[in-house]
């Protein structure tokens, strides 16, 4: 099969408009976290989120009319999709064998809400005409075609948590067997909202520590007690690998193994089995390397960072586990958009030789002991890291990035 390479890569979230101030930002120990702004969130029991602030979607879609017709979600895609085709300086590309891999884990909730009310409200009558294409999730992978003139698979994964890491997988198998000579990556989400916060703290999913935003999303804290909803967008330029050699492109990273699994168990509630039969095919596939670091999944929730620690155990032995952090204490749960994002981080904190933290390390839990790389950033020399996305359902992904 044919070798798959990462030569443009961009981000967007509650830390940062772009993939650098992001990262500077999360190695910084800094946290998106805060109150609710964008809505009034007073009758939720949830009033906490990590919210993209600042962000100008005429700065990606020149038509204000334009705007109008795409969900946050799309937007925000479409900013992290801007920066990796950037990030990649092509010179001319070959669209019909340039593909895209979208993915999102709710799409545009927000406009759902929206035209929700609407339609109770006033009648359907009056449901916007844009209100179906902006909400269905594979819209992000058709603007993005759109907008960069990608005529290759257009294809998108929708499994909750775990869809933009699935994305990058189905992105570079695309490639590997010949479908696409080059696939863009965009795993976008932004559902934010009175039905979004409602919903998952109904399932008691999300902290409630609306009293201190900024140490609520705590990964393997023994006083964590939810995850913190984010939002927000990353985008990665695959390559196959002769091609982008032949061009001279910048090449951050090869993509050696990845690994999907189902836990056929429970619609929210994980194993143990499922996320390490997705880490293990992935390890196997990539040749089992000596991995330097993993970013976690780690929701700072009380079973998945438990069963997590322990899926790591079970897979490297127990002193033998690398450097683990999750950053979602930086940037809350991007959902959809998260598997996305932390590659990015991945394959930033391998470019850059520095292990991001876990912030909100504040109580140590007996059932998580791994290296977490507490609260402080820490210097080493990254040659392979490992992402891992879980998600309801039973849906996990995991996937091993290489320096070449």
């Amino acid at each position: 099969m044919k070798r798959v390479v990462v030569t443009g890569i961009g981000m967007i979230n509650a830390l940062g408009l772009d993939k650098d101030s992001s990262f500077k930002a999360i190695c910084g120990g800094k946290t998106g976290v805060g109150k609710v702004t964008s809505f009034d969130a007073s009758r939720l029991p949830v009033q906490i989120a990590a919210e993209v602030k600042g962000f100008d979607p005429l700065s990606v879609v020149e038509d204000g009319k334009e705007v109008k017709k795409m969900d946050r979600f799309i937007q925000l895609g479409l900013k992290a999709a801007a920066e990796a085709m950037e990030d990649a300086k092509f010179d001319s590309f070959d669209g019909d064998e340039f593909g895209v891999s979208s993915a999102s884990g709710i799409g545009g909730l927000p406009n759902i809400e929206k035209n929700a009310i609407v339609c109770s409200t006033k009648g359907p009558r009056r449901i916007s005409p844009f209100f179906i294409p902006s909400a269905l999730v594979n819209m992000l992978g058709g603007m993005v075609s759109i907008a960069h003139g990608l005529r290759g698979p257009n294809l998108s994964s929708v499994t909750a948590c775990a869809a933009s890491t699935h994305a990058i997988c189905e992105g570079a198998k695309s490639i590997m067997i010949g479908e696409a000579k080059k696939m863009l990556v965009v795993g976008a989400e932004s559902a934010i909202c009175e039905l979004g916060i409602g919903g998952f703290a109904a399932m008691k999913a999300l902290s409630e520590r609306n009293d201190d935003p900024s140490t609520a999303s705590r990964p393997f804290d023994k006083g964590r007690n939810g995850f913190v909803m984010g939002e927000g967008a990353a985008a990665l330029v695959l390559e196959e690998y002769e091609e982008a050699k032949q061009r001279g492109a910048k090449i951050y990273a090869e993509i050696i193994g990845f690994g999907e699994s189902g836990d056929a168990f429970h619609i929210t509630s994980p194993t143990l089995e499922g996320p390490l039969r997705a880490m293990k095919k992935a390890y196997e596939m990539a040749g089992s390397p000596k991995i330097d670091y993993i970013n976690a999944h780690g929701t700072s929730t009380a079973i998945n960072d438990r069963n997590e620690t322990n899926a790591l155990k079970e897979l490297f032995g127990k002193d033998n586990v690398p450097a683990v952090s999750s950053t979602k204490g930086q940037t809350g749960h991007c959902l959809g958009a998260a598997g996305a994002t932390e590659a990015v981080i991945s394959i930033m904190a391998m470019e850059n030789g520095i292990i991001p933290p876990t912030i909100n390390q504040i109580e140590k839990d007996e059932e998580c002991d791994l290296d977490y790389v507490p609260n402080v950033a820490r210097k080493a020399d990254l040659k392979v890291v490992m992402s891992n996305s879980f998600g309801f359902g039973g849906t996990n992904g995991s996937v091993i990035f290489r320096r070449i």
